[in-house]
């Protein structure tokens, strides 16, 4: 068995083009012995309890990928179970790209990144929509404070997942994170304008 995310991602071709980059060494080692990689731990849990956005990819009936940006408050992308992620879907565009692919193919990749501590997390999985048949669940993934339409909710069972090391993710910053860490410096040039004003 071994780690389910290469069981996935690592096709025989791919494991041709590993062996002539000279990386199939490293890689074969993942391969038989206990499972891993199949079920979300704490640590998945944490980090995917303050993301903000994430990027999902499904496929049509042609063939052609399509990625879709997915974004709302940190938190929106709830850990039900070890093997199932939800989130609400709010309204954006009404394209339905990825709401249409996923009836046709239930296959989706997930993409979360945390550019300041330059971390991602991928995920393989399997989508299904809930509506208002579902409402228990949807409940579980609405999000009260923030203001959107939720259209639906979209459940992912978690077939694999796997870190990607922090090579090339450049950091970046939201502007409350900026703000966060610039508090206290404002605030010190707050008190030295005011002492400032004081003796003028």
């Amino acid at each position: 068995m071994g780690h389910r995310f290469s069981e996935i991602a690592f096709t025989d071709t791919v494991k041709q083009l590993q062996e002539k980059m000279g990386s199939r060494g490293a890689y074969a080692q993942r391969e038989g012995g206990a499972a891993s990689n199949a079920a979300l731990g704490p640590r998945e849990a944490a980090f995917l309890a303050l993301r903000d956005s994430f990027y999902m990819a499904s496929v049509g009936e042609t063939g052609w990928p399509y990625v879709q940006h997915r974004g709302g408050p940190a938190g929106f992308v709830r850990v039900l179970d070890a093997k199932t992620i939800g989130f609400a879907d709010f309204r954006g565009n009404r394209q339905y790209v990825s709401v249409g692919n996923v009836t046709t193919d239930n296959r989706v990749s997930l993409f979360f990144m945390d550019y300041p501590n330059q971390a991602r997390l991928k995920i393989f999985g399997r989508a299904k929509l809930i509506g208002d048949e579902a409402a228990e669940t949807l409940s579980e993934l609405a999000v009260p404070d923030y203001r959107a339409k939720v259209e639906r909710g979209f459940l992912i069972e978690v077939e694999a997942f796997d870190w990607n090391c922090p090579q090339h993710i450049t950091p970046r910053y939201t502007l409350a994170e900026i703000e966060t860490a610039t508090a206290p410096l404002r605030a010190r040039i707050a008190e030295l304008e005011g002492l400032v004003a004081a003796k003028a």
